[in-house]
């Protein structure tokens, strides 16, 4: 048993990373906020609050338009 990642752990982890990055940094875009937001999902547990976060506030592109 290694501790270390093996370049495969790495890649699979990237792309899982991507697959949960890509999709919210266009969602804050596109509701007003910073896309680097979406770093934040990564977290454990920090980006589930992120989620609820986005989902209940008043989007700030949304107040422009009104």
């Amino acid at each position: 048993m290694g501790d270390l990642l093996y370049p495969a752990h790495i890649l699979i982890l990237l792309v899982v990373g991507l697959l949960f990055v890509v999709p919210f940094w266009q969602i804050c875009k596109k509701a007003g906020f910073t896309p680097a937001l979406s770093l934040l999902i990564m977290v454990p547990f920090v980006g589930i609050i992120v989620l609820f976060v986005v989902a209940f506030s008043d989007w700030p592109a949304l107040r422009k338009s009104e």
